[in-house]
């Protein structure tokens, strides 16, 4: 199995940088003020390709890197199973404060040289439930520590971990084990994070959190506790910090009622529009389709700056944003600055599969490259970027020839039943999902998110007779920064992105927010 996304372009044994180093602008003082706000997010990208490669690239330029929290419990079994190159999980989890359960985890995962028949599937990892106290906790803390832990090795910059709150499940143990790597910003979208920030403070002292997840059919959500003293006999360390936390919104209304509650009031927003990749809002209203069959758009879906400063917090606009007269315009406009996300995933320390990457980018230059918003494509029923690419699920023929199985199931939706409590997602065999209540025609044109996306940044699990899933592909829609940002078609490093965006802070007369 290709392991491509998981070993670096560079030494991957060199020493860590002892210090930050900070973009300038136009080469005089420093673009971000100590202690200020980043005025660049670089956008978390499931699953992996915001890996911790990327997001300490960025975090060393003075800007806010971020990792994806989705599925990091498969990614780091996978990346034992396959020997874990260059060492990096194993150093990672050495500097886990609960060595037992570090050491239990190696001892069922981790094969010296990967595994003896490259051919055979890949271990199975446990499953996270409402009943909570499962090994999946345990491998779900393990995995969010190791991503940032070695996003932060060697320096202080800031970085941040990105959840989605669809995931509710995972939700306190993946954000626990952030906290104890000491992660400075956990950033949430994909629902309504209002649980986020009470969930943070308490985990940050080390206290019981319980969790209200969503189950179709009953109007009173479930609870799903998580006991971080619960995972070792012995005492935590402490104190721990809490992370700054940034609600990751479609428009102002959802900001001011997150605003309005102590409780639920984040330390920010990321305003993100549709022409960002990876999932999107659904347009507000009916939805309605264009003769592509995307999504139609239109004034009431795009965001007030206006309204988003009158909250009083800081915000960074999303979505179409890779350019410096975009983060001008951010800026002038009271956002503290933006977050960029395709123009990272095409780096050189992106997590994604390198064929995929190339493929992406020769396409894209040619003028080649379809990037569909499909509606259909997503379990969640959201609408979701896929890139139409050979030997992926974006081909009809793929998707047709891949068997329907939920072997991960993070798309999972709990549903009360006849036949009690039951997990189902769209995405699964349709008679499965049928006999648990849902409805065939909910199932079309669904596609497994979490094999596809493993598979992009190269942990494809293998099945019988020689089958490896295939890759499916996010990326934005507007990948019109290419010409600019690497003019003669070279590869470029996420510092060359941030240098490039840096154009922008010169000619908005702003001070950076501190």
């Amino acid at each position: 199995m290709a392991a491509t996304a998981h070993q670096p372009t560079s030494d991957p044994d060199a020493p860590a940088r002892p210090t930050v180093h900070r973009a300038t602008d136009a080469g005089s003082a420093p673009v971000r003020a100590p202690g200020g706000h980043p005025w660049l997010i670089q956008g978390g990208m499931g699953v992996g390709v915001s890996g911790w490669r990327l997001a300490r690239a960025v975090s060393l330029t003075g800007q806010l890197g971020v990792v994806s929290g989705t599925a990091l419990d498969v990614v780091l079994a996978r990346v034992l199973q396959t020997g874990d190159p260059g060492g990096h999980a194993r150093r990672a989890l050495a500097a886990f404060p609960i060595p037992e359960l570090a050491r239990a985890v190696l001892d069922r995962h981790f094969r010296e040289g990967g595994p003896t028949d490259p051919s055979a599937p890949l271990r199975a990892t446990p499953r996270l439930r409402v009943t909570g106290g499962t090994p999946a906790d345990v491998l779900t803390v393990l995995g969010n520590f190791v991503e940032v832990w070695l996003a932060k090795e060697g320096h202080d910059g800031l970085v941040g971990v990105n959840y989605l709150e669809k995931i509710q499940l995972a939700t306190a143990p993946a954000m626990f084990g952030a906290i104890l790597a000491g992660v400075d910003h956990v950033l949430v979208g994909a629902g309504v994070p209002g649980q986020i920030p009470a969930l943070a403070s308490r985990l940050a002292r080390g206290e019981p959190c319980v969790t209200r997840i969503s189950v179709e059919g009953d109007e009173e959500p479930l609870e799903h506790l998580f006991d971080p003293g619960a995972l070792s006999a012995d005492p935590l360390p402490g104190p721990l910090r809490r992370p700054r936390v940034l609600a990751i919104v479609s428009l102002p209304v959802l900001a001011a009622y997150l605003n309005r509650d102590e409780a639920t009031r984040p330390d920010g927003f990321v305003v993100e529009t549709s022409r960002a990749g990876g999932h999107s809002a659904p347009p507000r209203g009916p939805m309605a389709l264009d003769d592509a069959g995307e999504p139609v758009y239109g004034p009431r879906d795009e965001p007030d700056p206006a309204k988003m400063a009158a909250l009083g917090l800081p915000f960074w606009l999303a979505g179409g944003q890779a350019s410096p007269e975009a983060v001008a315009a951010a800026r002038a406009a009271g956002a503290a600055g933006v977050q960029v996300g395709s123009a990272f995933a095409l780096c050189e320390e992106s997590g994604m599969a390198r064929h995929l990457r190339e493929e992406l980018l020769d396409r894209a230059r040619a003028g080649t490259l379809t990037v569909r918003n499909d509606p259909q494509a997503s379990p969640t029923a959201f609408p979701f970027k896929v890139a139409r690419l050979p030997g992926t699920v974006s081909e009809p023929e793929v998707a047709r020839a891949r068997r329907r199985v939920c072997d991960l199931g993070f798309l999972r939706t709990p549903v009360r039943s006849e036949r009690g409590l039951v997990y189902r997602c769209a995405a699964e065999p349709v008679t499965a999902y049928v006999r648990k209540g849902g409805n065939a025609a909910d199932a079309h044109g669904r596609q497994c998110l979490c094999n596809g996306l493993l598979a992009t940044i190269g942990l494809a699990q293998r099945r019988p007779g020689g089958r490896v899933e295939p890759p499916l592909v996010t990326i934005g829609k507007d990948l019109s920064f290419l010409p600019r940002l690497s003019p003669d078609a070279s590869p470029y490093t996420a510092a060359d992105v941030v240098a490039w965006l840096a154009g922008g802070l010169g000619t908005t007369g702003v001070t950076p927010p501190v």
